[in-house]
C-alpha cells in the first residue's frame, strides 16, 4: 500500500531470529548462499548448522526521529528604539537650529547696520547741507553788508606841514558830512576825498572832538550819494562777526573780516588820547584804515577803526588786536560837532 504523501516513516528494526550468539565464520553475500531455504517455522526443528560460539554484535537499530515540537509563536517583543538614528536626528536638528540662529543674527545685524548707517548717512548729509547752507547764508550776508556800506566809505588824502597822510572816512548824512579820526586830519592844510567811484572832491574841516579822536569833514553833496546807516553799538556781543572796510596803505575799498573780541576796552593812543568803551576786534586794522567803517552783518556802522595795539618788545603792530570807537560814542560826538559847525 502506498504511504500517504508527507507521511512519517520509522526505520524498520533489525531483529535477528535463530541466529547463534557468536560466530567465527566469515559472512558471505547473498550471491554466495547455496543452501536451501527453510521457512522460519521449520528452523527450530532443524539442527543448528552454524558453528558454535558467540555471534558478532548486530548493528544497532537506528534511533527513531524525535517528534517535531509543537509550534508556538514567538512572543511579541517591543522594537528597540533606533538610538543611533535618534542621536543623529537630534544632531541634525541642533545644527539646523544653530545655523538658522546665526543666519538670523547676521540678517538682524545687517539690517541694523543698514538702518544705522542709513540714518547716520542721512544725518551727516543733513548736517553737511545745513552747514553749507549756513555758510552760504553768512557769506551772502557779508557780501550784502559790504555792498550796502562800501559806497559810503571814502579815502582821505591830507596834506600837513609834515607831509602827506592817508586815512579813511564814512559819509553819514545827505549834507556830505564825513566822520573820521581826528588824528587823520590833525594839522591839515588841505583835504582831498576820493569817492567810491574814483572821483576826487575837495573837503573842508567842520570840527573835531579831540578827546574822542573824532572829526567831521564836508564835501558838496553829489548825485546818488550813499549815506551809511549808524547802528547801536550797545547791542554788540563778544564773538559777533564784524567787517572792517577802509583804505589800508592806500589800497582803496579793502574789506577784512573778524569778530568782536572784547567790549568796553580803555586804550591810550600814542598822542596821549584815551578812548573809553572801545571795541576790540581781530579784524585786521592797518595804517590807512583809521577813520573807516566797522560794520555788522546788516551793513550798519557800529564803530570807527582807530588804532592797533603795539607790541612793546618789537615796537610793531600786534596782529589781531585792533580797537574801534563805538558807534554810540560817534553819535554823541557828531551831535556836538554839527551843533558847533
Amino acid at each position: 500500500m502506498i504511504q500517504e504523501e508527507h507521511g512519517f516513516y520509522n526505520p524498520y528494526p533489525f531483529q535477528p531470529q535463530n541466529m547463534p550468539s557468536t560466530s567465527t565464520a566469515p559472512l558471505g553475500t547473498v550471491d554466495d548462499y547455496t543452501g536451501t531455504y527453510i521457512p522460519n517455522e521449520q528452523v527450530e526443528a532443524q539442527p543448528n548448522s552454524h558453528p558454535s560460539g558467540p555471534l558478532p554484535a548486530p548493528y544497532p537499530p537506528y534511533p527513531p526521529y524525535p517528534p517535531y515540537p509543537p509550534y508556538s509563536p514567538m512572543p511579541p517583543t517591543s522594537p528597540t528604539p533606533p538610538q543611533k538614528r535618534s542621536v543623529r536626528t537630534g544632531t541634525v536638528v541642533l545644527i539646523t537650529l544653530i545655523v538658522a540662529l546665526i543666519f538670523g543674527i547676521a540678517l538682524f545685524a545687517a539690517g541694523w547696520e543698514y538702518a544705522y548707517n542709513g540714518n547716520s548717512s542721512n544725518t551727516g548729509t543733513t548736517t553737511t547741507v545745513a552747514a553749507s547752507s549756513s555758510g552760504n547764508t553768512v557769506m551772502t550776508q557779508q557780501e550784502a553788508a559790504i555792498a550796502k556800506i562800501e559806497p559810503s566809505v571814502v579815502e582821505l588824502n591830507v596834506t600837513t606841514a609834515q607831509g602827506q597822510q592817508i586815512g579813511s572816512g564814512v559819509i553819514i548824512n545827505a549834507n556830505g558830512d564825513i566822520v573820521t579820526n581826528n588824528h587823520v586830519v590833525n594839522g591839515e592844510q588841505s583835504i582831498k576825498v576820493v569817492l567810491y567811484n574814483g572821483t576826487t572832491e575837495q573837503a573842508q574841516l567842520v570840527g573835531t572832538v579831540a578827546a574822542d579822536d573824532l572829526a567831521v569833514v564836508r564835501i558838496a553833496p553829489f548825485a546818488h550819494m550813499t549815506v551809511a546807516q549808524i547802528g547801536n553799538s550797545s547791542q554788540l556781543s563778544v564773538g559777533q562777526e564784524v567787517l572792517a572796510i577802509g583804505n589800508p596803505l592806500g589800497i582803496t575799498e579793502t574789506a577784512t573780516h573778524g569778530i568782536v573780541s572784547a567790549l568796553n576796552r580803555s586804550v591810550t593812543e600814542s598822542n596821549g588820547t584815551t578812548i573809553s568803551q572801545a571795541i576790540q576786534t581781530d579784524a585786521p586794522i592797518n595804517p590807512g584804515n583809521s577813520g573807516g567803517a566797522l560794520i555788522n552783518l546788516q551793513g550798519q556802522l557800529i564803530g570807527i577803526p582807530t588804532l592797533t595795539a603795539i607790541d612793546t618788545e618789537t615796537n610793531t603792530p600786534a596782529n589781531g588786536v585792533g580797537f574801534a570807537i563805538p558807534s554810540n560814542l560817534v553819535k554823541t560826538a557828531l551831535t556836538q560837532i554839527l551843533q558847533q559847525g
